[in-house]
Parts: C-alpha cells; structure tokens; sequence
C-alpha cells in the first residue's frame, strides 16, 4: 500500500477519494492535471493495492476509498511504546 502512495498524483487522487467520497474516472484526470491515460494508470495502481475499489455505472467507472485499508495503513504507522 505504501508504495502505492509513492507518488504524488496517486496521493492527490486518494485525497479527492476522500474528499468527495466518490469520483466517476472522468472527473479524475483533470482534478490531477495529468492525460486521461496516465489517470488510468494510477487508478489501477490503487485498486491492485486494495486501497479503493469500483462500481460500473454505464460506461463510467466511479471509485472509492475502502476505509478499512487507510485503517491498515493507520495501524503500520503507530508507534508501539516499549
């Protein structure tokens, strides 16, 4: 997962996941700034790293953050006292 969050633009659409609870695929690209493409490409980068998942609606492709992987993510960065 956290090389997932490795780079930047994937970290920005995690951000807008989260933010607006849902993105449809077309709206990704240009609230990244990047080719309709290399979207694609981070996109699926995510979802192989279980960090959101889809629903088809139409042609369209909607993602969202699956909370319960950002808790994962949470926990590995908790220090334990010892």
């Amino acid at each position: 997962m956290f090389k997932a969050l490795a780079d930047p633009a994937r970290v920005k659409i995690l951000s807008m996941l989260l933010n607006a609870h849902e993105v449809c695929a077309c709206d990704v690209a240009s609230g990244i700034g990047k080719s309709a493409a290399t979207t694609s490409h981070h996109l699926k980068l995510l979802r192989a790293a279980g960090l959101v998942a889809t629903d088809r609606r139409g042609t369209w492709i909607y993602y969202r953050v699956l909370p319960e992987r950002l808790d994962q993510l949470s926990a590995a960065l908790q220090i334990t006292p010892t």
